[in-house]
């Protein structure tokens, strides 16, 4: 099982559809294991965008995600990196397809819901920056055997 960060951006929480959003990803099986409202600082921020530091958008970037609370959240499931960004859609919701996160609640490269780890590797670095080790649980999901075959996980 592997288990990534997502994050609901301003653009969810301002809007309402946090529910909406948290439930795509329950109803697609994966488990959340951990979850929790921070107000985003400009040193998190100039971190988890380290490699957009230099660009002339920054400043629109760390105004976005400053609006309001995020919530971030620890997912957990088998390839569960791959499922959330299939399920998230492409960064820009006005090229995201129906049916995905962006492709139904967004129409803006910046205001696109939610953030989600690209790699299995940046997952786990974003999760240590976003996470103490007491914040993610390991707990049984009862309904595991309905969501995945038994030699899956």
């Amino acid at each position: 099982m592997q288990v990534t960060l997502v994050i609901l951006k301003p653009s969810a929480i301002q809007r309402g559809i946090m529910g909406e959003v948290i439930s795509r990803f329950e109803k697609k099986g994966l488990q959340i294991v951990g979850m929790k409202m921070l107000n985003l600082t400009d040193s998190q921020l100039e971190l988890h965008y380290s490699h957009l530091v230099d660009k002339p958008f920054f400043g629109r970037i760390k105004d976005s995600m400053q609006a309001s609370p995020v919530v971030a959240m620890a997912i957990k499931g088998v390839d569960a990196v791959n499922v959330t960004r299939k399920i998230t859609g492409v960064t820009n919701g006005r090229e995201a397809v129906p049916g995905t996160i962006r492709g139904d609640f967004s129409v803006s490269v910046q205001e696109n819901i939610v953030h989600t780890s690209d790699s299995a590797e940046t997952a786990e670095i974003e999760l240590n920056r976003f996470f103490n080790t007491d914040e993610i649980f390991n707990y049984s999901q009862f309904n595991i055997k309905s969501i995945y075959a038994g030699d899956e996980y």
